[in-house]
């Protein structure tokens, strides 16, 4: 691929980008519009809608994007929680240095100076240090990386043989990677220094990163005093008893060996998919055997927007329902639908602790206990599963997920054909007349890979949180952190080591098997054009689709031009698609560790990226998505073994090139570097990574001690009994059609710079 085609997918994802973001900022100004653009907003407040015409509401404006670069991390945490501060610290790497309630931060916005600031201690979540750390001019990892391997390893890849020059425009992109040094050019020591400098520094910033989120995770625990989960027991494998109940079963068991601590209990009826089918299929053959008059009465008349007729259609009422379950039987039938599973209370957090973390039989296959979910994180459909099945489970969707990634070979086979269009006209011989036109070759090979391969990537990400809802997790975000695991080794197998092989497919699929060395060596410097376009396409224009909300969008056309129906009530409660977003992100920050020293022109793409989703994301979880739950930042050791894995493939894969151009004495002083990248994971792992399993018993000590103190215990026994709630009430809840509210305008959903939107929505 040429230096010119690679130009043309950057200007045509640039205007696309451009195009979007700017018809972005007057669709969010239509009241009409107001529900998918601000449905964070809106679950927290009632709004107007104002139809009154003005000129502003048609103008491109750069507003959003000045609220996102001045929104304080206060109002994230306040917004969007913990998880939402560590996924913005995967964009950017911020150093947090705390001296008597004092924060340095480095951010993006001030890459070389020193910014401090005051901020409120409990809303960030950090701790007081004792010590204070001097560290002047912090730059985000790739900001480095692109500094020192764009100015001095750059520079040798395209000076590194000797041969004739051309027009920049019309050079090749491989004179710019590695392939192009010479075979034991001296040369190789500057990629070595460069690869120790990047090394060096991600584990740095890793090792204050994980320090500065494990001090936020131990303050979120502090904070979250009421938080009935921490009192709660998930009891699941209850055994089967002919003599009484689930409920009587469990009463009998905890009464008898936790008579001190077990306060009550809560039994789980089913309610899975099967149940739900059941009974929406019995409520259809009661709605067929009313009459017409019956059925029209308590809906909604709506006219149809495409028959144009005067003929209206119902739309009957909705009872409030979702995977929280519903009450589809009467009291008489309770013990009938009760489940081998349950929730136990107890008096402490130090008694659930102790309850959730022993094992309560000699069958380990019964009485199995973990702390509960939070309420709203509950899962209800998967604990009804038998626990007996769920290994049966784990095992199919392995399978399911091998098969999902060998049938993804072909469209990636499919992409890597395109960027070599010298081996498919080989293949196709009636392509060679097409192909042979400058525009379309450079439209060929920068453009359309990356397309095809992002259109069939789409499917992934659903398809792995089916997946994960399979397997059996009992919370929402557990569902999602195992998809995004799912997803992250999707990508990182078929969109990275599966473009490589089926490149080197291509060329030589003989010597795949036989030298792994010189197949990593020959083919990652040669795929390095197409993750470049991969990165433009993928990268730069999803920010673009993730501000347009497409089926957002969609549906919300959908809702007023077809049903009529100008009054929109219905707001969307999504929540944050960490399944979805965080692979993404890791994926790249691969990209960027593994040609960072052997093909830099990929950083400058990377960093544009990064800048533009962090003002992206920012906006996003302000003002789109809705936060239900909290996991306290258990995403974050995902970030740390996913950057870890990308630093040893960087090293790796930099060892074999260096050997393959025969400068065994660079080679060799890789192999230090990778022992010490290893034995860093291993000490974050052993310092950090257990804050991220368990809640430490001091913490739940204290808090107990503290509550018993002040006299708070009796109250919060009182509302554990209430706090899970399986079946909903038709009450509105949180996300429900709201009724609209004269005493809002469409502009107080904006935020004032430096106020928490929660008491500037509220006031």
């Amino acid at each position: 691929m040429k230096l010119a085609a690679l130009l043309t997918s950057a200007g045509i994802n640039t205007a696309v980008s451009v195009v979007l973001f700017s018809l972005y900022s007057v669709l969010r100004k239509q009241p009409s519009f107001v529900n998918v653009y601000f449905g964070a907003k809106i679950a927290q407040v009632r709004s107007r809608q104002q139809d009154a015409f003005r000129f502003d509401r048609f103008v491109p404006s750069p507003s959003w994007i000045l609220k996102a670069w001045e929104t304080s991390d206060e109002e994230i945490c306040a917004t969007g929680g913990l998880d939402a501060v560590v996924f913005m610290r995967m964009i950017v790497f911020r150093l947090y240095i705390t001296s008597n309630g004092a924060v340095v931060k480095f951010s993006l916005k001030n890459n070389l100076s020193i910014a401090l600031c005051y901020v409120y201690e409990p809303l960030l979540y950090c701790s007081k240090l004792t010590l204070l750390l001097l560290i002047v001019d912090s730059f985000r990892i790739f900001s480095i990386a692109a500094i020192v391997c764009n100015f001095l390893v750059l520079p040798l890849n395209y000076f590194g043989k000797e041969m004739q020059r051309h027009q920049i425009p019309a050079e090749t992109l491989e004179v710019f990677t590695i392939a192009n040094v010479e075979e034991g050019s001296r040369w190789l020591w500057a990629h070595c220094l460069a690869l120790y400098l990047v090394s060096c520094c991600a584990c740095f910033l890793l090792y204050l990163e994980y320090k500065s989120i494990s001090r936020m995770r131990l303050a979120y625990f502090t904070s979250s005093v009421s938080n009935p989960s921490y009192f709660t027991v998930l009891v699941r494998a209850i055994p089967w008893s002919r003599e009484e109940s689930y409920s009587g079963t469990v009463a009998r068991f905890f009464t008898n060996f936790y008579a001190s601590s077990f306060l009550s209990h809560q039994i789980v009826y089913r309610s899975g998919s099967v149940q739900k089918l059941v009974t929406d299929a019995g409520k259809v053959c009661k709605m067929l055997k009313l009459t017409p008059r019956e059925l029209h009465i308590g809906s909604n008349s709506m006219r149809c927007g495409l028959c144009g007729t005067t003929a209206s259609f119902s739309m009957l009422p909705m009872d409030a329902e979702g995977d929280e379950g519903r009450s589809d039987f009467g009291g008489s039938d309770l013990r009938k639908k009760e489940s081998a599973a349950a929730l136990v209370f107890f008096r402490t957090r130090y008694a659930a602790l102790v309850a959730s973390q022993s094992l309560q039989s000699r069958n380990p296959m019964s009485w199995v206990t973990n702390l509960s979910p939070e309420p709203g994180d509950m899962y209800w459909s998967n604990i009804c599963v038998p626990y007996r099945l769920l290994w049966i489970r784990k095992v199919a969707i392995l399978v399911a997920s091998m098969a999902l990634v060998a049938f993804f070979i072909v469209p990636v086979s499919l992409t890597q054909g395109l960027v070599h269009l010298d081996k498919l006209q080989k293949t196709f011989p009636f392509l060679k007349g097409v192909l042979k036109r400058k525009a379309i070759s450079q439209l060929a090979t920068g453009y359309l890979p990356s397309v095809v391969l992002i259109i069939f990537m789409y499917m992934v990400p659903p398809i792995m949180l089916l997946f994960s809802t399979l397997e059996g997790s009992t919370s929402r975000s557990g569902r999602k952190r195992s998809a995004s695991i799912k997803v992250l080794c999707f990508f990182i197998w078929n969109v990275f080591f599966g473009n490589i092989l089926s490149g080197s497919v291509i060329e030589r699929f003989s010597k795949i098997f036989k030298d792994v060395n010189y197949l990593l060596a020959t083919a990652v410097p040669s795929t390095a054009t197409f993750f470049m376009t991969y990165v433009l396409t993928s990268g730069w224009a999803s920010l673009s689709c993730e501000l347009m909300q497409p089926f957002g969008l969609l549906c919300n056309l959908f809702y007023i031009f077809i049903l009529r129906n100008k009054d929109v009530t219905t707001y969307g409660t999504l929540t944050f698609p960490y399944h979805t977003e965080v692979p993404r992100i890791l994926l790249f920050g691969l990209f960027g560790f593994v040609y960072s020293t052997l093909s830099p022109l990929i950083l400058p793409f990377l960093l544009v990226y990064f800048s533009l989703a962090y003002l992206v994301y920012r906006n996003q979880i302000l003002n789109v998505y809705v936060t239900k739950y909290q996991t306290g930042g258990t995403y974050w050791p995902i970030v740390h073994n996913a950057t870890i894995f990308s630093m040893v493939l960087m090293q790796v894969i930099a060892m074999a090139v260096f050997g393959l151009k025969k400068s065994t004495v660079a080679s060799s002083f890789v192999i230090p570097l990778i022992i010490m990248t290893l034995l860093f994971n291993e000490y974050c792992r052993q310092r950090f990574q257990p804050l991220f399993m368990q809640i430490p018993a001091q913490i739940l000590i204290e808090m107990d001690r503290q509550d018993e103190q002040n006299g708070k215990m009796k109250e919060i026994h009182q509302k554990l009994t209430t706090s899970y709630t399986q079946f909903k009430s038709k009450s509105r809840t949180l996300g429900d059609p709201m009724p609209p509210n004269n005493n809002c305008r469409l502009e107080d959903l904006e935020i004032n710079p430096g106020k928490s939107p929660v008491h500037h929505l509220s006031s």
